[in-house]
C-alpha cells in the first residue's frame, strides 16, 4: 500500500470516529438505529468512492485529500471552509440532540427517505468525479486543467454542490430529526457563498470558463438558478 492509499484509508478511519462522536455522544446512547444506518451508508459511500479513485484516478484522490480551511489558498475560501465545517458539525449534533430529547419525531418511512437521499447525493457526486478529474478539494487551477462540459456539467456548472445539498438534506431525516433540517439553511448559504466566489476565480483564471458560463446557464439547480 502506497502513502496516498494509507493517507486515504487513514482519513476514512478518522472520519468514521469523528462522525460517530458527533452522532452518539449528543444522543447519549448507542441504541440509536437511525444513527447506525445513517453512518453506515455515509461511510460505505465514501469508502466506495475512495476505492474507485484508488483504482481509476489516483491524481483526483490526491487532489481530494487536500481540503479544508487550512489547505485553501484564497483567504475568502479559508473563511468559507471554516463556516462550512461548523455548519456540518452542527447538522449532526443538532439532529442527535433532537433524537435524544424527542423534540421532533420523524416517521420511519421518512428516515428511510433521508437515507436514500444520502445515497443519491453520493451517487451524483460519483458521476461528477467520473466526468471531471480536476475537482480538487480546494479552489485552485492546475496547469493541465480544462473546462469540463459533459455529464452532470452539461446540466449545471457546479454539480458537486448539488449532489452535496441532496446528501445534506437527507442527513437530519436519516437521524430522526426535523429540527436538524434548520442547519441546512446556514450550510446552503455557505455553499452558495463558496460557489459564487469560485465562479469569479474560475472566470478569471481558467481559459474557456467564460464561454462555458454562456453555454450552461444554470449554476446549481437545472431550469431554476
Amino acid at each position: 500500500m502506497n502513502d496516498l492509499n494509507r493517507k486515504a484509508f487513514g482519513g476514512l478511519f478518522r472520519m468514521a470516529l469523528f462522525l460517530s462522536v458527533l452522532v452518539f455522544l449528543p444522543a447519549w446512547t448507542v441504541f440509536y438505529w437511525q444513527g447506525w444506518i445513517c453512518l453506515a451508508l455515509f461511510l460505505a459511500c465514501a469508502t466506495g468512492i475512495t476505492l474507485y479513485l484508488i483504482q481509476n484516478d489516483p491524481k483526483l484522490l490526491e487532489r481530494r485529500m487536500s481540503a479544508g480551511a487550512s489547505a485553501e489558498k484564497e483567504a475568502s475560501q479559508k473563511i468559507i471552509q471554516a463556516f462550512a465545517a461548523m455548519a456540518f458539525v452542527a447538522m449532526f449534533v443538532a439532529s442527535a440532540l433532537d433524537h435524544r430529547f424527542a423534540w421532533s419525531v420523524v416517521p420511519t418511512y421518512l428516515v428511510i427517505a433521508g437515507d436514500t437521499l444520502i445515497v443519491l447525493g453520493f451517487i451524483f457526486i460519483f458521476f461528477v468525479f467520473k466526468a471531471n478529474s480536476f475537482t480538487s478539494g480546494i479552489i485552485e487551477i492546475t496547469p493541465e486543467q480544462k473546462v469540463i462540459s459533459t455529464g452532470p456539467y452539461g446540466l449545471v456548472r457546479h454539480p458537486m454542490y448539488l449532489g452535496a445539498l441532496v446528501m445534506l438534506l437527507g442527513i437530519p431525516l436519516a437521524l430522526d430529526s426535523w429540527w436538524g433540517e434548520l442547519t441546512l439553511v446556514p450550510m446552503t448559504m455557505v455553499i452558495l457563498w463558496r460557489l459564487m466566489d469560485e465562479e469569479i476565480f474560475l472566470a478569471e483564471n481558467l481559459p474557456g470558463y467564460a464561454e462555458y458560463r454562456q453555454k450552461v446557464r444554470y449554476r446549481l439547480v437545472p431550469f431554476a438558478w
